[in-house]
């Protein structure tokens, strides 16, 4: 079962888990079991061509028990509808919260990963392009994975003069005055 990932975002810009209220949902769903019921009815009724059945007139003791069994049924039914109805929400809820806590995780990463491309050392910057690589693989959503490349890319189209600070040297084996190029310190 997949995790809805497509949240619509509240005013303040966070992830809102948006569910119907349940005045709304139990009547829709009883609504549906009986026109569902009353469908297979019919369609036995027909099929069995029961049309021609006799009513009773008076109710026996068969009758009577069979009745409340089947009024035990509908009622056990109706139950078997509303823990349905309500296990279906709390899952939702729960998948919520697990995609918030892993959205919440996935930022404190990423937070660390970009702080560490603006180090000094190129072992430090290099282990951040390597944690924000690992995190575009373990995003919790396709946007956030996104971000994580965009990132990455913008960072590696810098160049590496204005990465460190300085001009960046010239590439191949022809640099220098000879060539009407300056020496590099």
């Amino acid at each position: 079962m997949g995790v809805n990932l497509h949240l619509p975002r509240s005013g303040t810009g966070q992830r809102t888990l948006r569910l119907w209220h349940v005045w709304i949902v139990l009547p829709a769903a009883f609504a549906t079991a009986i026109t569902v019921a009353v469908g297979a009815f019919f369609a036995g009724w027909d099929l069995l061509g029961a049309q021609g059945l006799k009513p009773e007139r008076q109710l026996s003791a068969t009758t009577l028990f069979d009745l409340v069994k089947l009024s035990f049924g509908v009622v056990a039914g109706a139950g078997a509808l509303v823990a349905l109805v309500v296990a279906y929400r709390r899952q939702r809820v729960d998948e919520d919260g697990a995609l918030r806590d892993a959205t919440r995780l996935h930022t404190e990463r990423f937070t660390t990963a970009v702080s560490q491309l603006g180090e000094e050392s190129a072992a430090v910057r290099l282990g951040g392009v390597h944690a924000l690589a690992g995190l575009a693989d373990d995003a919790p959503t396709p946007a956030l994975r996104q971000t994580c490349i965009d990132v990455l890319c913008a960072y590696l189209r810098r160049s590496p003069g204005r990465r460190r600070g300085r001009t960046p040297r010239l590439p191949g084996p022809a640099r220098g005055p000879a060539h009407g190029h300056p020496p590099h310190p």
